[in-house]
């Protein structure tokens, strides 16, 4: 019995001693960041599309580029080499209705299929109900291969990596292959000098999340066991990662993550930011009032504040749901003006409408509908607990010319919201967050317009879907022909 207990103080020190050890890591990492990425992120009011320490006629080698390539202006011009790629995708995204990762996937691959290129898709055949698998008129080029999902739903990587080999076979081979995630496995991976794969989200980051989630748990409500289990992620991931050749970043601090942390090379690890398409995100004024009205808002509304995403307790909800209700209870005046809009659906739709007429449950909506939405916000707001990747949500809001609030994590306030000119940021705690609201209630209307007009500048500059698709293919050109590895090539930085 005492040994039984001397082995379990031990292995406790143990993994207090490995917390410690990578919250001391994480916050060299953190630091470094700061100071590294201070010299490459724009200031606000900069247009120039290159960070300060590359001039117009700087050439460099990209793959070894340690800013996001979104500051890159790469031609728009179709290239001479179209390539043949094999994507790896768990879900094919059907009626929009798919999370960040599907989206990335469509937006991406249908955009290259558009420029000449041949697109292989191999994702799980419960991704196309009744069989539907769809076709793109104006994407002739782009090909499913589905394959039936593996007993736990993920994509079945023998019959996936069967059906690869055989249209690596057919025709000529793939000149490169991407996989969202882990899409294809890393044991099959490591044999494919060609590939990228792109993260969106990765274990040492959601240790925050878990933390955060943790100090805001009720009194009388059990610690959840997933810190042990989510430092041997982490692990496993430091382990395993080296075995995928390129590794793209969806924000600056999990590209430095991925350097400092899990020790990837430089010259292999690249941040290119999430995209969304401003032809669709833009702003309109007439259609946001209308948005407002069909909704329900009454003209005397001071302030309306918006919400997306699912509804469930790690987006924030809880902190959310509490902030609101000690708001309206305190302030007359913000009870009697503030009203809320919340797209999406989830177990916290039903808590938010007992707070009272003042929040307006929309439901999921869909593509379009979406930009009304943002349209008749005076600000959106994103309670994320989830320390990772870049929301699409705070970018579709930024391009329609929405100010934005977020959590004060890494990967929102180091990449969006870098400062006050664009939004708000706020702590992970009731306080904090209800501070912030009574902060941009008291803002008044001309300041939000300032910080959208300033918010909709920064997304053209990085985020659109046309940055992302660009950076996307210079570095799938760069991986199959060195030639595409140098910047800038004639009629880059012209756009």
């Amino acid at each position: 019995m005492a040994n039984s207990s001397l082995q379990t103080s031990l292995r406790s020190h143990s993994l207090c001693y490995f917390i410690f050890f990578l919250s001391f890591l994480s916050c060299i990492s953190f630091i470094c960041y700061s100071h590294s990425s201070s010299l490459c992120r724009p200031q606000p009011n900069t247009t120039s599309s290159v960070p300060h320490q590359l001039s117009s006629s700087s050439a460099i080698k990209i793959l070894s580029f340690p800013s996001s390539w979104n500051h890159l202006s790469f031609s728009l011009s179709p290239p001479t080499r179209r390539l043949k790629i094999a994507l790896f995708v768990k879900r094919w995204p059907q009626m929009n209705l798919a999370g960040g990762l599907e989206r990335h996937a469509l937006t991406l691959h249908l955009a290259l299929a558009r420029r000449g290129h041949q697109i292989h898709v191999f994702t799980t055949n419960s991704s196309f109900p009744n069989a539907s698998i769809p076709f793109y008129p104006d994407a002739p080029t782009m090909f499913f291969h589905p394959s039936p999902p593996s007993p736990a739903g993920y994509l079945n990587q023998a019959l996936a990596w069967r059906e690869f080999q055989i249209q690596n076979s057919t025709g000529r081979p793939f000149d490169v292959v991407h996989t969202e995630s882990v899409g294809l496995f890393h044991g099959r991976a490591r044999s494919l000098p060609r590939l990228a794969v792109s993260w969106h989200g990765i274990a040492y980051e959601t240790i925050h999340s878990d933390i955060t989630q943790d100090l805001l748990r009720e009194p009388k409500e059990p610690r959840r066991s997933a810190f042990a289990e989510r430092l041997g992620k982490v692990v496993d991931e430091v382990m395993f990662f080296p075995n995928y050749a390129h590794h793209v970043a969806t924000s600056d601090h999990a590209g430095d993550v991925l350097k400092r942390i899990y020790m990837i090379p430089e010259e292999r690890v690249h941040v290119i930011l999430n995209g969304v398409d401003d032809e669709i995100y833009k702003p309109d004024a007439s259609k946001g009032e209308s948005f407002r009205r069909k909704a329900g808002v009454p003209e005397t509304a001071q302030l309306v504040i918006g919400m997306a995403g699912r509804l469930v307790r790690d987006k924030g909800h809880p902190l959310m749901f509490e902030a609101l209700k000690q708001a309206f209870a305190e302030d007359l005046e913000f009870l009697q003006k503030v009203f809320v809009l919340v797209a999406g659906e989830g177990p916290w739709a039903s808590r938010y409408k007992a707070l009272g007429p003042n929040l307006i449950i929309l439901g999921p909506l869909q593509q379009t509908q979406l930009s009304e939405f943002y349209n008749s916000l005076d600000v959106f707001l994103n309670p994320t607990l989830r320390a990772q990747g870049l929301d699409h949500t705070f970018v579709e809001a930024m391009l329609c010319g929405v100010p934005v609030m977020g959590t004060r994590f890494a990967s929102i306030a180091g990449t969006i919201i870098v400062g006050p000119e664009v939004g708000y940021t706020f702590r992970p705690t009731v306080p904090s967050l209800k501070e912030s609201i009574f902060h941009v209630f008291r803002s008044g209307e001309g300041v939000l317009r300032e910080k959208g007009e300033a918010a909709r500048k920064r997304a053209l500059h990085l985020f659109t879907a046309k940055k992302m698709v660009m950076a996307y293919e210079r570095l799938f050109l760069c991986i199959s022909d060195k030639h595409y590895c140098n910047y800038p090539l004639p009629g880059d930085g012209r756009n």
